[in-house]
């Protein structure tokens, strides 16, 4: 599966953004999906992730009740909806899949993923 990555950019801190991970060559019906960051002069990071059944979410704890993972089988497409921002969210945001026959599997280490996107950088300013 390919993945293409968008929707990041500059923002103040409260602010929302929401991004989009545009897969093809396999529907992502059958795909674990997930969102990792990497901030700079830190390693990448576990943001969220969403089985392939779209039942079970999982989020790091600093993100949760900001940011919201959602799937849209039809359109191919996972979002990471981002609200009240902080400045210490600036990173860049990967998406990620792994192929799946469990409809509940949630993972969230990166080792776990075996698809990989191109980052998207969200900045947010204090």
């Amino acid at each position: 599966v390919q993945l293409q990555a968008s929707g990041g950019g500059l923002v103040q801190a409260g602010g929302s953004l929401r991004l989009s991970c545009a897969a093809s060559g396999h529907i992502i019906s059958m795909y674990a999906m997930g969102w990792f960051r990497q901030a700079p002069g830190k390693e990448r990071e576990f943001v969220a992730s969403i089985s392939s059944s779209g039942g079970s979410t999982g989020y790091t704890d600093s993100v949760k009740g900001r940011f919201t993972i959602s799937k849209d089988n039809a359109r191919n497409t996972v979002f990471l909806q981002m609200n009240s921002l902080k400045p210490e969210d600036t990173a860049v945001y990967y998406c990620a899949a792994e192929r799946t026959y469990s409809g509940n599997y949630c993972p969230k280490k990166e080792a776990n993923f075996g698809s990989w996107g191109q980052g998207t950088l969200v900045t947010v300013s204090s």
